[in-house]
């Protein structure tokens, strides 16, 4: 039986939800951190600290936040070797790929939506999904990062989709709420950064969680 798609768009968060990129996050938070002799942290340290962007990242990760007299040098090393090492050990997550291929030969738009600064989401975009993501728009000046639905309805005004035939799927309480106030469905993985209890007790529908690729996939599919 032919699959009829319940959405004309699908746009997706970057880290925890395409991309594992976990391990070069905690690398170069603790290339920055060692660089000035500070503590470095554990890779499910890092795993908590991630979500609202690189500079929320290193505020939780250095002692003191913004408060550290070194704070801004030290967020400049992160970025930095983040920049020269950010594809050491990122991969897509088991099944991304084929998911996007399929999407694609269906017709459906698709985005990226990230809270990652935006010249890395375009090297990662180009590198990893080349022509198999429509639009990519990582933080940058002219919308607001999550949850602000600002860069969200930008992707969508690119992709020519009006939000009732759009969905957002992401991996955090982050996404859950930039979909809320961009007014869009939404589908959470529990793949990535926060597991399953914890996008319940932020406030997302269990049956809107989704543990694997093939199961997203049966999510974006009409019944």
């Amino acid at each position: 039986m032919e699959e009829t798609l319940r959405y004309d768009a699908v746009i997706f968060d970057l880290d925890g939800t395409l991309l594992d990129t976990l391990a070069d996050l905690t690398a170069s938070v603790n290339a920055a951190m060692e660089r000035f002799g500070l503590p470095g942290h554990t890779i499910e340290e890092v795993r908590q600290f991630v979500g609202n962007g690189v500079r929320r990242l290193i505020q939780r990760s250095v002692p003191g936040g913004e408060e550290h007299p070194e704070f801004e040098q030290i967020f400049d090393s992160f970025r930095e070797h983040y920049e020269a090492h950010c594809m050491d050990a990122t991969e897509p997550y088991p099944g991304v790929l084929s998911l996007l291929d399929w999407l694609k030969k269906e017709g459906v738009g698709t985005a990226i939506v990230s809270n990652k600064a935006d010249p890395a989401v375009q090297k990662l975009k180009g590198v990893y999904f080349k022509e198999l993501v429509d639009v990519a728009i990582g933080e940058r000046k002219d919308c607001r990062r999550k949850p602000a639905p600002d860069c969200a309805l930008q992707a969508l005004s690119a992709l020519g989709v009006q939000r009732e035939r759009a969905v957002y799927v992401g991996d955090s309480d982050v996404d859950l709420k930039t979909a809320q106030n961009a007014g869009l469905d939404y589908i959470l993985v529990s793949w990535g950064f926060r597991d399953r209890d914890f996008l319940i007790a932020a406030g997302a529908a269990p049956e809107r969680i989704v543990p694997n690729v093939r199961e997203l996939r049966q999510m974006l599919v009409s019944e």
